[in-house]
């Protein structure tokens, strides 16, 4: 994932903010600090000046603790200081503190609203936490602003896929293959996007350019068995995906992917196996914790569940999977009140799907809140026939988990 960063010269009463592109090329961007300042107030510009570019370096070397206390001293100095928010920003996105990124960037934006640089780092926070649908406006407004970035663009259109939107998915992507049709994950991307468009000519094409370029590596079997998956098309999936495995036993994901598709085809041991080796793999991955999580549920070992759904939740307290799951596992064990503020949280987290509204009006009506239960009730039966997404089970063969996906390339 590239980040972007700012450095920036402070002279006197004018910042002159260099934003690094996607492309890799410096613009300039000039911002006004204020129409008059003291003597004292310039020595404490060119201080910042001093400051700023301490942080810099620093952040350059990756020593984030210096580069934090730098940028800190700048804005304490000089609150008007976009370009220092924007780093204390991509200091917290590397440590992964998305909301406390999201809080600088947004800050750093409203000082500087005309730098694309700091929009797109606010994509790609939302993205990262989840939040596809809002990560979209910020990406839409960088791909307006810089038709030719690869990394908005290209992020843009899985934003829009993964927040239901596959035909603006698939338009966003589409201008991308002169110049991404060799790579993998793109042409799997793009696949995607045209399968859930209804678009199978768009589909065949991105699939037979994967097979053309791929070889018989086991990225690209992972990648074909991962559509297969998505198109439901398990024996076929079963077979890419162990292919994959036999030649990179190691290689990420492949076991989560096969666990699915042997949950598919009844073969629950084969399953649990497979996802405890995807863990082993990638600790650190939430979804194969999810996975374990339904898999202990539709067991009915609400304890293992229970366990895996935390665990999922350690790892992104945003995922709305598992806290769908564990209002299951609740109301199961009668416990309503719990029950409620865990589907509430998933609805909050964008889980608008006719199950959860369902089982809310359940929870509810075990509360004995049974006018709002009513409601809960009418939204999914609108939904259902509607024809809207259905399922929030991740087993279930109507959602595939991506997170292969998560890291945008650069």
């Amino acid at each position: 994932m590239m980040i972007l960063y700012m450095s920036a010269i402070f002279v006197r009463a004018v910042c002159a903010v260099l934003l690094l592109t996607p492309n890799g090329r410096i613009s300039e961007a000039r911002a006004l600090q204020g129409a008059s300042h003291s003597k004292t107030q310039s020595v404490s510009a060119e201080d910042s000046g001093a400051l700023f570019i301490k942080g810099e370096s620093a952040l350059r070397n990756g020593n984030l603790d210096a580069a934090e206390a730098a940028f800190r001293a700048v804005v304490a100095a000089n609150p008007q200081a976009g370009g220092a928010y924007a780093n204390l920003g991509v200091i917290a996105m590397r440590r992964k503190s998305w909301d406390q990124a999201l809080k600088l960037l947004q800050r750093a934006e409203a000082l500087e609203p005309r730098v694309p640089g700091i929009r797109l780092n606010i994509g790609l926070v939302k993205y990262q936490r989840g939040d596809y649908a809002g990560a979209i406006a910020p990406l839409a407004s960088v791909v307006h602003d810089q038709p030719d970035s690869q990394q908005a663009r290209y992020l843009l259109g899985l934003s829009d896929l993964f927040a239901g939107r596959s035909e603006d998915a698939l338009s966003v992507l589409e201008p991308l293959w002169t110049e991404m049709s060799d790579n993998l994950m793109y042409l799997y991307v793009l696949s995607m996007a045209a399968n859930k468009s209804g678009e199978k000519e768009k589909e065949e094409r991105a699939l037979n350019r994967l097979v053309e370029i791929g070889s018989d590596r086991p990225e690209f079997h992972l990648l074909r068995g991962k559509a297969y998956l998505n198109r439901r098309e398990t024996e076929k999936a079963v077979a890419e995906l162990e292919r994959a495995a036999n030649q990179n036993p190691n290689l990420p994901f492949v076991h989560m992917n096969l666990g699915i598709a042997y949950m598919r085809q009844g073969d629950r041991n084969r399953a649990e196996e497979e996802f405890r080796r995807d863990i082993s793999i990638e600790p650190e991955v939430p979804d194969t914790y999810e996975l374990l999580g339904e898999y202990f549920l539709r067991a009915g070992n609400n304890e293992q569940a229970e366990h895996f759904f935390r665990e999922a939740l350690r790892r992104n307290a945003g995922m709305a999977e598992a806290q769908f799951g564990l209002a299951k596992i609740y109301l199961a064990q009668r416990k309503f009140k719990e029950a409620l503020a865990e589907i509430d949280s998933a609805l909050r987290l964008g889980s608008d799907v006719q199950s959860a509204h369902y089982l809310r009006g359940r929870i509810l009506t075990k509360l004995g809140r049974r006018e709002e239960a009513q409601k809960e009730m009418i939204i999914a039966s609108r939904m259902a026939d509607a024809g809207g997404p259905r399922e929030q089970d991740a087993l279930d063969e109507n959602r595939v988990p991506h997170p292969e996906l998560a890291q945008p390339p650069q």
